[in-house]
Formats: C-alpha cells, sequence, structure tokens
C-alpha cells in the first residue's frame, strides 16, 4: 500500500497540469480574440510612449 500512497500525490498533479494546459488551449482564439489582442497593443503601445525620452532636453 506504500506504493499507492507515494504515486498518488504525482497522479493528482498530472491531472491537474493536463487540466490547465486544456484550458489554457481551448481559451486561444474564439470570440474574444480580437479584443484580447487590441488591449495587449494598447498596453504595449502605453508602455512604449512612456519609456520614449521627451523631445525637449532639459538644461
Amino acid at each position: 500500500m506504500d506504493y499507492v500512497s507515494a504515486l498518488l500525490p504525482p497522479a493528482v498533479m498530472a491531472v491537474f497540469f493536463i487540466g490547465v494546459i486544456r484550458v489554457i488551449v481551448k481559451t486561444q482564439g474564439g470570440a474574444n480574440k480580437a479584443k484580447e489582442d487590441a488591449a495587449v497593443d494598447a498596453a504595449l503601445a502605453r508602455a512604449e510612449g512612456a519609456r520614449q525620452p521627451s523631445a525637449h532636453p532639459e538644461a
């Protein structure tokens, strides 16, 4: 019976891991893909704009 208790935690973790991967794969694309892509593009544009040096150097 020791082998059952030794194998149970890795088996449970493997089942949860497979479930997480399936959820990630299923949620890629779909109806919300354009909205998610637009949100990421907007965030990247804001970050890029904040990173740009100002046009007027301080003296």
